[in-house]
């Protein structure tokens, strides 16, 4: 038994990879090297975050941009608690059993986006399958509490699968978001190791969903590279999400949040992921973000704006 804080947290935040041995992932190749958080404006966001008593994926998740984009006062914030009912393989959130739903959290997230002066908000949660909707109604209601309180600002959201609930997606495809995102994360042959209580086909669905209930609304997902994945794999995943009608794919360099994390089997070259984005581009994508540090909130909102003129340049600015 370790008496170094540090470690405690650990494994308080992820008992159920305790049993697996350390698996260190090596020195980073250079080009994933970053500065360290700091300037006026990355505190200032901090203060907000921190006095609205909020959330956010940049540090539950361990991002490597958080330092850039809370100096530019972008921030991804993260509903319904800190803690995960599920246990991907890959993931910096807590598991475990979560607490109650905070009724007044989206209130809270709207009042945050208005003091930030946010132009466009990322809104992402843990999965929350102890809830009856899987939090879908408290993505509705955040969405609206950020419309009432920032009418001005554009609202993107990342969700989890919500188990595959018709009901459910629909509930939150109603509230209107202007970007609905669900990661796919990985290739097929990965899930039952690394997003075991997740569906593949479940992902590409809930996706599908969201284009055939509003055809305007712009739908996104991403993937990691590096977990043991080839080109060959990731050729067919492109095509699945392309036939889902997916606008946006993002993909990056996964990075091992902890020894007890899934591996790193691959560093992936900046040259690969030259070779991604062509690939993806080919396949008929609006809009593609590759590169070692791409994430799904990095640049999100210069990225809506890109989305838009890409979609206007090519269906025209009626569609």
């Amino acid at each position: 038994m370790t008496n170094n804080p540090k470690l405690l947290d650990k494994a308080k935040r992820h008992p159920e990879k305790q049993k697996n041995s350390d698996r260190p992932a090596g020195r980073k190749p250079d080009w994933l090297r970053v500065r360290a958080p700091q300037g006026k404006k990355y505190l200032e966001t901090k203060d907000i975050v921190t006095k609205q008593k909020l959330t956010t994926v940049c540090e539950e998740a361990a991002c490597p941009n958080a330092g850039e984009c809370w100096q530019h006062k972008h921030a991804a914030f993260m509903i319904l608690g800190e803690v995960c009912t599920r246990a991907c393989a890959f993931c910096n959130v807590a598991t475990g059993k979560p607490d109650a739903v905070d009724k007044l959290e989206p209130l809270r997230i709207g009042v945050a986006t208005m003091q930030m002066g946010l132009k466009h908000v990322v809104v992402t949660a843990v999965d929350r399958d102890d809830l009856k909707d899987g939090g879908a109604d408290h993505f509705a209601k955040t969405i609206q509490a950020i419309r009432m309180k920032s009418p001005d600002t554009t609202v993107e959201i990342l969700t989890g699968d919500f188990r595959g609930d018709i009901g459910d997606i629909d509930h939150v495809i109603a509230a209107k978001p202007d970007v609905f995102n669900h990661n796919i994360e990985t290739v097929p042959r990965l899930y039952p190791t690394i997003r075991p209580g997740a569906r593949y086909f479940r992902s590409l669905r809930l996706l599908e969903r969201v284009k055939d209930v509003d055809p305007t609304m712009f739908t996104k997902s991403g993937i990691m590279v590096g977990l043991g994945e080839s080109l060959e794999e990731i050729a067919p995943v492109m095509d699945d999400m392309r036939a889902a009608k997916i606008d946006f794919i993002t993909i990056g360099q996964y990075l091992q949040p902890t020894p007890k994390h899934a591996p790193v089997m691959k560093w992936w070259t900046p040259e690969e992921f030259e070779k991604l984005t062509k690939m993806a581009k080919a396949k008929g994508f609006l809009m593609v973000s590759a590169s070692p540090l791409t994430r799904s909130s990095h640049h999100a909102g210069d990225d809506f704006e890109k989305l838009k003129a890409a979609r206007d340049k090519k269906f025209g600015k009626n569609k």
